[in-house]
């Protein structure tokens, strides 16, 4: 009879009150993550790759490239840009160098600026990415590109 009182009374006390405070898990990414995803996963891997599909995801459809490739002036469309690597023997394919890295990375509120050094094929490239937060993703919605002489 004793033990049966003990324990009605141990098990009148709220369980929620002897658990100890578990913390909900942030799973959410910071911007930073989610655009070094965007370029790391979709960018490089797309122009190394020649996957169409991929360059598609990371950049906005309306996107605009401009530049200058051993001094003579660039300006492309995001369809021109993804065509072209499209049609192109990709870095991959061709077994040619393809070295590619994220040199700075800055997010202001929707908006952020990423420079980038790609070398591939005799090229040594520098891009200034901008990016937008369009529809709660990260995508590229200007390029501007520069290739250096080594």
């Amino acid at each position: 009879m004793k033990l049966s009182l003990i324990i009605a009374w141990l098990f009148s006390f709220p369980l929620n009150g002897l658990a100890q405070n578990v913390k909900e898990m942030n799973t959410a990414q910071t911007p930073e993550t989610e655009i070094r995803n965007v370029i790391e996963n979709y960018y490089f891997k797309g122009i190394y790759e020649g996957n169409t599909e991929l360059l598609k995801k990371a950049f906005f459809k309306e996107a605009l490239l401009f530049g200058d490739v051993s001094g003579v002036p660039y300006f492309k469309t995001v369809q021109q840009y993804i065509e072209g690597v499209g049609s192109r023997v990709s870095p991959e394919k061709s077994g040619k160098l393809f070295h590619a890295e994220i040199i700075s990375l800055e997010v202001i509120n929707s908006i952020a600026m990423v420079k980038l050094n790609v070398k591939m094929y005799n090229f040594n490239y520098y891009n200034f990415i901008t990016f937008n937060k369009i529809e709660g993703k990260w995508m590229i919605v200007n390029k501007t590109l520069t290739h250096l002489q080594p």
